[in-house]
């Protein structure tokens, strides 16, 4: 049992869309990421995915509406909805999700994370 200081472990890396995990509870694992500009179309098909905006203002795109979240706020994605998240400045945000979600999905590309990795 050790205590977990966010900001101390968004410094210790400057990539974005690649989520680090910093914890984790039982599957469940905690991921920072940064991220700016648009990120791509995708769905995760197994499970609900949430975003808490540590810092920054990001938006997550939907097919027929788009959500703002600025710094404290946070959403539950459902399994299956796709989604785009998006931001104009540089965000940081933290992912809860099951350990081995895919970041992009089933979409692929070139923002396809690395899974697992631990800062």
């Amino acid at each position: 049992m050790k205590k977990v200081n966010i900001e101390n472990k968004f410094a210790l890396f400057s990539e974005r869309w690649s989520p680090k995990v910093i914890a984790q509870m039982n599957n469940y694992q905690f991921k920072l990421v940064k991220f700016q500009g648009k990120f791509v179309w995708h769905e995760h098909a197994d499970t609900d995915e949430t975003f808490i905006v540590i810092d920054g203002t990001m938006q997550i795109e939907f097919k027929d509406n788009i959500v703002t979240l600025q710094k404290g706020e946070m959403i539950v994605i459902p399994k299956g909805v796709e989604h785009r998240p998006s931001a104009e400045k540089e965000c940081k945000a933290m992912l809860v999700e099951p350990g081995g979600t895919v970041n992009t999905g089933d979409t692929g590309g070139t923002l396809t994370a690395d899974n697992d990795v631990w800062i």
